[in-house]
């Protein structure tokens, strides 16, 4: 299936696999005693009805809703952007409009308080509107290059199936699954399957994964920090219905007044991808260790104060540039330093036999910024992250 990360709703295959190996023999069978009611299903069977959903369709089932995302990490107050990138994602509320019909067609809308952003992919037509400059961009394809890409522009973070994803990859034996009453998520019956992390040195209490009662599509993705009643963060369909769209949702024409531009998409050549995820994961392995496994893991980089303000800064100076030679992308930010600078300001002083440092903790993860140049991060207690910085 290639439609690009955005688009894959059903549950990941492996991630089946994943997960029977991690719930062992017993099965844990859903309570059906709350509204609505659902067919019993075990875990194993959850996950395996899932997995046949994704190979029935080959491919994502064609629908439009309406996706939220909300954190409330506990970080101080954020510089306001007025985007939907990485930045404002950390903190508040916010939404997007997906469509995805049979074929390439997709559409993606993102509002924000005072404009909206548009892609729109119709076979080989694709538009990107920006109604805060009023610009539309058509988007011409090379030789070899596919609309879906398009797809890999669009925010992934903020759907249910790429948080799904996520934490499934880290449902091994560190992990209790189980799963508890039905709920009803986006108007629909859903099955709710519950991760726990066994170790105590997590900050995650629980992750709750909503499936769709019929077709077995995440619905919607909850994760609770230790203490907390309200999830820390959530991603999930505020309203979703699984029939194909009207093909005009597909059609754009720049309105009046609008500043038309051309932009091409170019795809490269899988050789040459190949060789560049190879650079990158060798390059990687050579600056990240990780100490632990699990949710109690632990990414140790080097890094120290000023290259992380020096990093903000290009950053901030960059987002126009790179917009102009990778193509349209939502959310570019506005000031990445800005936020460097608040979030450190809320740090703590802390010290022990590995040297000394600064600490900011959030509900749902750890940082530390060492003297001697490090970068601890992890969804861990700070006793974990001082612990895992004593480790050379």
């Amino acid at each position: 299936m290639r439609r690009g990360t955005f688009v894959r709703w059903g549950v990941p295959i492996a991630a089946a696999a994943v997960i029977g190996a991690a719930i062992g023999a017993g099965p844990v069978v859903a309570a059906v005693s709350g509204d609505p009611v659902l067919p019993e299903r075990s875990a194993q069977q959850l996950l395996a009805d899932a997995a046949a959903a994704v190979e029935k369709t080959e491919g994502p089932l064609p629908m439009s809703g309406t996706v939220q995302q909300t954190a409330s990490l506990g970080l101080p107050a954020l510089p306001q952007t007025g985007s939907a990138g990485p930045l404002s994602l950390l903190s508040g509320s916010h939404e997007i409009k997906v469509w995805y019909g049979e074929g390439d067609k997709l559409r993606v809308a993102m509002p924000t308080q005072m404009n909206e952003t548009n892609l729109i992919v119709d076979g080989d037509q694709a538009w990107y509107f920006d109604s805060a400059t009023n610009t539309a961009t058509k988007i011409l394809f090379d030789p070899g290059a596919r609309p879906d890409d398009m797809a890999e522009h669009a925010p992934q973070e903020m759907t249910p199936q790429a948080a799904a994803e996520k934490v499934l990859a880290q449902a091994d034996e560190h992990t209790a699954v189980s799963v508890t009453n039905t709920a009803e998520v986006a108007g629909r019956p859903a099955y709710q399957l519950v991760l726990k992390p066994k170790d105590a040195g997590s900050l995650v209490e629980e992750v709750r994964l909503a499936l769709d009662g019929e077709n077995f599509v995440p619905l919607q993705v909850q994760v609770f920090a230790k203490g907390s009643a309200e999830p820390a963060f959530q991603v999930g369909f505020t309203q979703v219905t699984f029939t194909p769209p009207a093909p005009e949702n597909f059609t754009f024409t720049p309105p009046p007044g609008a500043k038309v531009e051309e932009k091409k998409l170019t795809a490269p050549k899988k050789e040459e991808l190949s060789e560049a995820h190879a650079e990158e994961a060798r390059k990687a392995a050579e600056d990240v260790k990780i100490v632990g496994d699990g949710w109690t893991s632990v990414a140790v980089l080097p890094a120290t104060l000023s290259d992380l303000k020096a990093q903000g800064g290009e950053e901030a100076q960059g987002g126009e540039e790179a917009q102009g030679e990778d193509g349209p992308r939502f959310g570019d930010e506005a000031d990445p330093a800005a936020l460097i600078e608040t979030v450190l300001k809320s740090a703590t002083p802390v010290s022990g036999p590995w040297g000394s440092g600064k600490l900011i903790t959030t509900k749902l993860a750890t940082v530390l910024l060492t003297d001697d140049g490090r970068l601890l991060v992890g969804a861990v207690t700070p006793e974990e992250i001082t612990k895992a910085a004593g480790v050379r």
